[in-house]
């Protein structure tokens, strides 16, 4: 038994070997081969005229007294209302490194106020507009300790 598993082996491997050969010779050889036109490019262009569509015929119709249906859209607008004015102050505090905006954020987030950061050359400038001139008094101060001058301003919406 183990003389024809000694044998077996080797037996598999060239029986693999020889359909390998034979399928490489009959892949390769010339019988495959026709003979081909070189290509040649055809410059004849037809007129093709346009389909009539149904788009076309009622978009060159002249029929008067009939719109075709569309989306309207009414909008009642009142002017008539009151614009009450409303004070709105401005803080406007310039800070010049990294530090000083995580502090900024962080104290920010303690008195709960929306801010919009702009980045310039000199460094970033933060806008705070608030109708609460305490809570912007008490931030002023805050940022006191960690050197960060602010300033508060009226700001003036104009409409």
């Amino acid at each position: 038994m183990q003389k024809i598993y000694k044998y077996f082996a080797p037996a598999v491997a060239a029986g693999v070997m020889i359909f390998i050969i034979f399928f490489l010779i009959s892949i390769n050889s010339d019988d495959g081969f026709v003979e081909t036109q070189a290509l040649s490019l055809d410059t004849n262009v037809s007129d093709i005229k346009p389909e009539k569509t149904w788009l076309n015929h009622f978009s060159k119709t002249q029929r008067k007294g009939y719109s075709y249906p569309v989306n309207e859209v009414y909008v009642k607008v009142d002017l008539n209302e009151k614009i009450t004015k409303i004070i709105t102050y401005k803080l406007t505090a310039k800070l010049h490194d990294p530090y000083q905006l995580f502090c900024l954020k962080e104290e920010l987030k303690n008195h709960n106020l929306q801010y919009f950061l702009q980045k310039e050359n000199a460094g970033v400038i933060l806008f705070i507009y608030s109708q609460d001139v305490d809570k912007l008094n008490n931030l002023v101060k805050v940022l006191k300790k960690y050197k960060i001058s602010a300033k508060i301003k009226l700001y003036k919406e104009e409409y």
